[in-house]
């Protein structure tokens, strides 16, 4: 038998590609921890004048930016990061459970056909632009919102967070929670969904046969299956809002309060839209200022990814 024959006969190991791919791989871990590396590096040097340099001229530049509100860094950005967590949170709270219910009804209750319409729209949705959601909040949703959040401040104000009176126009952290939850909740419902259609078919018709109904087999089987997927989708969901800049700087009417006060303008703004909103006259120090506050959003994100993962961790177990 020649040599070639054999190469016939031999079967292939692919050892080769093993290694080659094994190479990639490595190659785009390491790639990530480079890229976070750089923006660490880049984050730190354009914020160091604002770290080791003269602290009285950060301190005008602080007092600038605020209008007198704020004369060092922990004043100015502390309740900056209060609105950006306040912000995400609501907008999260309104969006979970929402996404939990579309997700479930696309992938158990919705004919198929229905299912596949349903789905193609959530996954366009979760591919608009911010900035249009942004324009439909400003334009859209600020006006006709009003009358709801009066009568909530009408007949809920004696509940704090919905004490009045309700501002007009509604540029307020309610409003802009809403816009948030809307964008937001594709993303959680398009994941999730996913999810769900992954759950092991026999542990559902085995639920099933010991007769449990359709909403007890999704509560014994499907929800538990997913508890990981949903948090890291909720996460996701999170992580948008966190960072939301454009929606948030075209509604929000910014204050620099520790403030509860939902249906009040002026009493809250984030990091990333109060960067947008300042650095076009910021100075060379205003800059470094202004990337500080990044910071500080980058090293928030870090904390919720890894607190995500735990409850993942945890979730999987």
């Amino acid at each position: 038998m020649s040599s070639q024959d054999k190469a016939a006969v031999e079967p292939a190991t692919g050892k080769t590609a093993d290694k080659v791919f094994r190479g990639v791989v490595y190659a785009c871990g390491i790639m990530i921890f480079v890229v976070l590396g750089a923006v660490t590096l880049f984050l730190l040097y354009r914020a160091w004048p604002l770290i080791g340099g003269d602290q009285s001229a950060n301190s005008e530049t602080i007092n600038t930016l605020t209008g007198g509100k704020a004369t060092n860094f922990w004043q100015y950005v502390g309740p900056l990061l209060f609105g950006t967590v306040l912000v995400a949170a609501l907008a999260l709270i309104l969006a979970f459970f929402v996404s939990l219910g579309i997700a479930l009804f696309i992938s158990h209750y919705a004919p198929k056909k229905l299912a596949t319409v349903l789905s193609s729209v959530v996954d366009l949705l979760a591919a608009i632009p911010s900035v249009i959601y942004g324009l439909w909040g400003g334009i859209i949703l600020v006006p006709a919102i009003y009358p709801f959040w009066n009568w909530v401040a009408t007949y809920l104000g004696w509940i704090p967070i919905f004490a009045g009176p309700a501002a007009n126009p509604s540029r307020t952290v309610a409003t802009v929670a809403v816009v948030l939850a809307v964008m937001i909740l594709p993303i959680i419902t398009s994941v999730s969904r996913d999810i769900f259609l992954q759950t092991p078919r026999l542990q559902q018709e085995a639920a099933l046969a010991l007769g449990a109904t359709k909403w007890e087999m999704i509560k014994l089987a499907v929800l538990p299956f997913g508890k990981s997927g949903i948090v890291s989708a909720s996460m996701l969901g999170l992580g948008r809002a966190l960072g939301e800049t454009m929606a948030v700087l075209m509604i929000l009417s910014p204050g620099l309060n520790y403030s509860f006060k939902l249906l009040q303008a002026s009493q809250s703004q984030t990091i990333a839209a109060n960067i947008a909103a300042q650095y076009p006259e910021a100075d060379d120090l205003g800059v470094s200022v202004l990337i500080g506050t990044g910071l500080v959003l980058f090293v928030l994100t870090f904390v919720v990814n890894y607190i995500a993962r735990k409850i993942t961790d945890k979730a999987g177990v």
